[in-house]
């Protein structure tokens, strides 16, 4: 991974920029964007890294509040829900990365011999 993108990606959480070295006018406290957490976890399935794709979607869905709900942006240091509350294109990230992965677990389930199951 490229020294950008690392700046970029924090424990999963994907950010649509560096706020510290971009001067767009906004205070420097950029969350991570959680649709783009989503896409990332959607590039994990295409590449086949199953496991590590459901780690990292089952730790967005931990980012929820108590009724199920996500914000556009997750801020990690403060670990609260920041941006547009609540926001749909975060869910809809959310709903197309559940069915990707759905259907790649049950792909790698299909591809499993039997006799490797029975035992």
């Amino acid at each position: 991974m490229r020294a950008i993108e690392r700046r970029l990606v924090v424990d999963g959480l994907v950010f649509c920029y560096d706020t510290g070295k971009t001067n767009d006018g906004l205070p420097p406290s950029e969350g991570a964007f959680l649709a783009c957490s989503f896409w990332l976890v959607d590039n994990l399935i295409l590449q086949r890294r199953v496991r590590e794709a459901r780690a990292m979607f089952e730790r967005l869905l931990a980012l929820r509040n108590d009724v199920g709900l996500l914000a556009e942006e997750y801020d990690p240091r403060t670990r609260l829900q920041v941006g547009n509350f609540p926001q749909a294109f975060s869910h809809v990230a959310l709903v197309n990365t559940a069915l990707r992965l759905a259907q790649a677990l049950r792909e790698a389930s299909a591809a499993v011999p039997k006799e490797a199951t029975s035992a």
